[in-house]
């Protein structure tokens, strides 16, 4: 048991007698962190715990097994290390792959109040986080290692939650910063224990607000650039109910609004988090959580090519100051009312049995309406809507994509003296709706045919099991095996040509809808191993195995007709790293090598001979590898400052004979055949590298923090390096007081957030502009009709871009 000061140094350590009680005497009056820990279990910690001058205080912690699908918190690193205590964030000891844990203090003290959950990732080793629009005021992009979104799990409280059409993210529309208590942030694949869709590159695990056992309540106000203005309200009840204290309630809700950096790219968040917590007994507690948010914007869907940025500056895409852009933003509206739902039941069964168990469901509904780039840069307008035909054409898209989930996980865990034995399930349905149609922006009439249109019901099933054997006291080994499984059923109907059309390609004949189901399956081992050097130094090494369910885009080709439905991809990573806690000083670092199956493109089968005549045949990227080092310190300098740093560097190349677009190749041979090695996965920057510097004394918390990210390679289509990207930095700083002293305004405050402190505007991605020429494809042997024959050659083949503002 550990109880450190929130307001100096002072730090007690306790050991727990043979029936679990502790006891710390001579303590001054004040707030304490009390963290309990126990080998195998999850730390649990009570934060803001008020200790009055000669009054005792009872707390009492129920310790859940190590399983991510439970809470935990930074592990203040078994020993008294001054410098784990005041890390930003750190890797914990029993650590068995690459972790790195992000504690409140960072969350509330060093982002900004409008913060997403990727901004609270930034700093982690090896990641990148942008968004074009502002903090928190956009789809934010996160990516690490070369792994994008998409290739990764993202779960909140143990609970995945993604897209159903492919395994994407949606930052700005589900769980902002304040419902958001602690990040463990694991970059591999996991053990088999990890649940998800995409246990691929990594998971990110979102845990909620711990429930504190005082009562408070807390108002909030804050204004910033592009005219954002922010107020939030929250109340913790503390314990209450009887003599008992057997329920806990934590609510918060916020209003945000701002202009956002693009010009004209307004946006308003209504938001609402309720968490409540009641003790059937001293075993079983039962947890209530439900998140809504209700978003509406005007986000454009344009592109801005570099020379546009370049002529115009850098938050040019609803620029007032270009005639055929400046009533673009009257057209857009972006509705988005989210809902996040779980009850938990978490429960020490007897004979060393714990049960967590969670049913819960989520709903996404995006009601989108945008106006298209009109063709040749004129100005729309109601008589031809700015497209250079004889006839009058809808120049907008009316856009809906929504979805409901129902799913449960369930985990059960039995420790004995030799280990701990997990077993559980991960089970999800859903049910989508989706379409595109081509409409007119000044009558919202949309045209018969959508440019596509589709509803589609899956289900995800994961079982798995893993022991964890105490070899030693020293040595633990865990093995486990998951099974990934799903099932997809779509129907697509008839469209304008945009996905799959109205007429059956083999047939000729018109159908009105392509019904079509698919089976994807997994097996997922896992192995890894921790070693305790010392008690404050663990060395550990892992091998473990992930996979990516194919996307419902599969199926978008012509007449909906599919050979062979792809596998899912898959990746194995092997790691090894060591964390070790000294009192001033923290490290941890890491080794890794991935190897990793790349996306799905499709074909046309043209051999008039094969049974598969007419129909798309899947066919899988060359896989890559990535290969690197990350290191990870903090350093207590003394009188309340400490240093944060960490570094990446990593190398991601593809596996097999590709492709690079020569600039200065014709039409009839553009192409260069380049080694692998010689050929960069896209957005795998080579380094990362960040630095911070903290003060914590006396009710301050002072942080200035630095992120580089290192040069990486754009790819365009089949057509690899396309286009490098420089490096870049961004540098924020925070100050923030709190008030202390027992006055009516204890505990209020005081904050200031500036981001992006030196105004780096770096355009960070581009996205592709055309197809190229290129060869018949050839796959398995046999020659497939392709997709990008017939295009014309351009340079450098990309159009849009996306520029950073964080």
């Amino acid at each position: 048991m550990l109880a450190k000061s929130d307001s100096s140094s002072l730090t007690r350590k306790a050991s727990a007698d043979s029936t679990g009680h502790f006891s710390i005497s001579g303590l001054p009056a004040g707030a304490y962190t009390v963290s309990v820990s126990a080998p195998g279990f999850s730390v649990a910690v009570q934060q803001g715990v008020q200790l009055a001058a000669g009054q005792p205080k009872n707390l009492s912690f129920s310790l859940s097994l190590g399983n991510f699908s439970q809470q935990v918190t930074v592990d203040a690193g078994g020993s008294a290390s001054i410098a784990a205590q005041r890390a930003p964030m750190d890797a914990p000891l029993d650590e068995r792959s690459a972790r790195t844990e992000v504690n409140t203090t960072f969350i509330q003290n060093y982002t900004a109040p409008t913060a997403d959950y990727g901004e609270l990732v930034a700093l982690v080793p090896g990641t990148e986080t942008t968004n074009s629009n502002g903090v928190g005021l956009g789809q934010s992009t996160t990516t690490f290692r070369g792994f994008t979104d998409g290739s990764y799990d993202i779960d909140f409280d143990g609970i995945p939650f993604y897209d159903t059409n492919t395994p994407s993210h949606h930052s700005w529309a589900f769980f902002p910063s304040q419902w958001i208590g602690g990040v463990d942030f694991d970059r591999s694949p996991g053990t088999a224990s990890t649940i998800g869709p995409t246990p691929f590159g990594g998971s990110i695990h979102l845990l909620s607000n711990q429930m504190p056992s005082e009562r408070n309540l807390r108002g909030g106000f804050s204004y910033g650039s592009f005219n954002t203005v922010l107020f939030d309200g929250s109340f913790n009840s503390g314990d209450f109910g009887g003599e008992s204290n057997k329920s806990n309630l934590f609510v918060d809700v916020h209003h945000m609004s701002s202009d956002g950096y693009q010009t004209f790219n307004y946006q308003t968040r209504n938001a609402g988090s309720l968490k409540y917590q009641y003790k059937l007994s001293d075993k079983t507690v039962l947890t209530g959580f439900t998140g809504v948010i209700w978003l509406d914007a005007n986000s454009p869907n344009l592109s801005s090519t570099r020379a546009q940025i370049l002529a115009k500056g850098d938050n040019y895409l609803l620029q007032n100051t270009d005639n055929t852009q400046a009533t673009f933003y009257k057209y857009n509206r972006y509705h988005v009312p989210t809902d996040f739902e779980y009850v938990g039941v978490n429960s020490q069964l007897g004979r060393s049995w714990s049960l967590d168990f969670k049913p819960y469901t989520y709903n996404y509904d995006n009601s989108q309406f945008y106006a298209k780039q009109p063709k040749g840069g004129a100005p729309i307008n109601p008589t031809v809507c700015g497209t250079p035909v004889k006839k009058i054409s809808p120049c907008a898209v009316d856009k809906y994509n929504s979805y409901r989930k129902y799913g449960e996980t369930l985990a059960l865990s039995q420790t004995s003296s030799r280990g701990i034995f997990r077993t559980g399930l991960w089970y999800e349905r859903a049910a989508t709706n989706r379409h595109q149609f081509p409409s007119n922006p000044f009558t919202l009439k949309d045209d018969t045919l959508p440019n596509f249109s589709e509803k589609f019901r899956t289900n995800s099933y994961q079982p798995y099991a893993e022991y964890q054997l105490m070899a030693t006291h020293k040595l633990s080994i865990t093995a486990g095996l998951k099974f990934a499984f799903y099932t997809m059923a779509l129907d697509q109907f008839a469209d304008n040509g945009g996905k799959i059309g109205s007429v059956n390609p083999i047939t000729g004949k018109p159908f009105t809808v392509v019904s079509n189901s698919v089976n994807y399956h997994s097996w997922l081992p896992s192995l890894d191993a921790n070693y305790r050097l010392k008690p404050n130094w663990s060395v550990y090494a892992q091998a473990s195995t992930g996979s990516v369910v194919p996307p419902s885009s599969v199926y978008d080709t012509a007449g909906a007709l599919v050979g062979t439905p792809p596998k899912p991809q898959t990746s194995t990573t092997y790691q090894t790293g060591t964390v070790l806690k000294l009192k001033r000083v923290t490290f941890d670092a890491d080794f890794y090598h991935t190897r990793f199956q790349n996306g799905y493109s499709s074909a046309t089968n043209n051999d008039p001979n094969s049974p598969l005549f007419g129909e798309s045949i899947q066919y899988i990227s060359p896989s890559s590898i990535t290969l690197g080092g990350e290191f990870e310190s903090s350093i207590y300098l003394g009188s309340g400052l400490s240093l944060y740093l960490n570094a990446t560097r990593g190398k991601a190349t593809y596996v097999g004979t590709l492709t690079a677009y020569s600039p200065n190749g014709s039409s009839s041979n553009p192409l260069v055949v380049k080694a692998p090695s010689d050929l960069w996965v896209a957005e795998a920057p080579t380094d990362t590298e960040a630095e911070g510097l903290t003060y914590q004394e006396r009710g301050w918390n002072v942080g200035v923090f630095n992120k580089r990210i290192g040069s990486k390679w754009e790819d365009n289509g089949a057509y690899h390096n396309q286009l490098r990207d420089d490096p870049y930095n961004v540098s924020n700083a925070f100050i923030n007081y709190t008030i202390r002293g027992g006055s009516h305004f204890d505990q209020t405050k005081i904050r200031l957030s500036i981001n992006n402190l030196m105004g780096s505007h770096n355009v960070t991605s581009v996205s592709p502009g055309g197809a190229l020429v290129a060869a018949p494809l050839v796959v398995n042997g046999l020659t497939y009709a392709n997709p990008f024959i017939g295009a014309t050659t351009s340079s450098p083949g990309f159009t849009g871009g996306r520029n950073l503002c964080r």
